[in-house]
């Protein structure tokens, strides 16, 4: 089968979602189909807007002779116009791929029409559609106003790291001594909900816990200035350690010797680090926003609080820090929680069936 996909920029960016798109072009390609990467630019809204105007990307992507081509939804207003003109040329089906909606984040709310505006006449330009999560179909059914057409629901796997760390590592890292170590995961965008965890850090007692920060600094420079002088305001800089973007190994390294894994974000489509922290026996914080429930049971393989709720984060991790007991039985349910879900492959050749069964 001959695939196209449309995405920004560079597949290998590091974000949850660019990790899908990744992993789902090399089990294709794996299984024999080709994949031609289709890479528009990245910029501001308006931006991604115009590039929309371009009469000419329906005339390139017809000419690729495709038998299915998807879009990853974060293109979803360059793409419009495009769409439906694909469409009256009797293109092949077009499927998008929802990690989650724009319109599901928080935003300046004079922004909020234009965007659910956009975003829902590039979801009626599309014939079908590949979901991460329940949460990320049922937010688009919601926008839609009625049940999407064709579909299937891929999870991520969570076992891009190999092996997972067995029952007897996760009993002595945790009787170990020492402070609480907490990781966080993810770019510093003001979405991954840094900032509530750093409140939560500086209501701790000093030495009952430490923050490590593993992502990019840069996507959103003035995020983390402002997180910066918060640390210097709070004069907690000692139990905070900003770890830039990690590989692979490094991650993998960061989350062997942590105890919780914390990322507060404003919504998560689904949550991919929940999952891989789960793996090497973390138990997750998330939020009730997005689909950070169907990974975590809140209190028992990780905690779930309101988006923002930095009091209730503290008070989660000064039990945790004191009570050792309790945060073994909820690292070991994290890492049955691991278990419970599959792995990359079995998801990925989910999507790949779909996708052979209509082009």
């Amino acid at each position: 089968m001959r695939i196209g996909l449309v995405i920004y920029g560079s597949l290998g960016t590091l974000s949850g979602g660019y990790l899908y798109d990744r992993k789902l072009v090399e089990y294709l390609r794996s299984r024999g189909d080709t994949v031609e990467i289709i890479s528009q630019r990245w910029g501001p809204y308006p931006l991604r807007l115009a590039q929309g105007l371009d009469s000419g990307l329906a005339s390139r992507l017809a000419g690729l002779n495709l038998d299915v081509l998807l879009e990853d939804e974060l293109n979803h207003p360059s793409l419009i116009a495009a769409n439906l003109r694909l469409k009256r040329l009797g293109h092949a089906p077009i499927l998008s791929i929802v990690h989650h909606l724009r319109s599901s984040e928080a935003h300046p709310p004079a922004w909020m029409p234009l965007y659910r505006a956009v975003e829902r006449a590039y979801l009626r330009s599309a014939d079908g559609f590949i979901f991460n999560s329940r949460a990320t179909h049922a937010a688009v059914e919601a926008l839609l106003g009625a049940q999407p057409g064709l579909s299937v629901t891929a999870t991520p796997g969570g076992d891009r790291f190999g092996a997972a760390l067995d029952e007897g590592e996760i009993r002595r890292r945790t009787q170990a001594a020492g402070p609480l170590r907490v990781l966080f995961v993810g770019n510093v965008i003001a979405r991954k909900g840094l900032e509530t965890l750093l409140r939560a850090a500086a209501e701790l007692p000093e030495g009952s816990a430490c923050l490590r920060i593993a992502g990019r600094m840069d996507a959103e420079p003035a995020t983390t200035r402002s997180l910066k002088r918060f640390i210097n305001r709070c004069k907690i800089g000692g139990r905070i350690a900003f770890l830039g973007a990690l590989d692979d190994e490094g991650l993998a390294a960061e989350m062997r010797i942590a105890n919780v894994l914390a990322v507060p974000s404003q919504y998560e489509g689904f949550g991919i680090v929940y999952l891989e922290g789960m793996g090497f026996g973390l138990p997750a914080l998330g939020t009730t926003a997005g689909a950070a429930s169907e990974i975590i049971h809140d209190g028992v393989s990780g905690k779930l609080v309101a988006p923002g709720d930095w009091q209730s984060l503290a008070g989660w991790l000064r039990q945790l820090s004191g009570e050792r007991s309790l945060l073994l039985n909820l690292s070991l349910a994290a890492r049955r929680r691991f278990d419970a879900f599959p792995g990359w492959d079995a998801s990925m050749e989910n999507a790949r069936s779909f996708l052979h069964k209509l082009g």
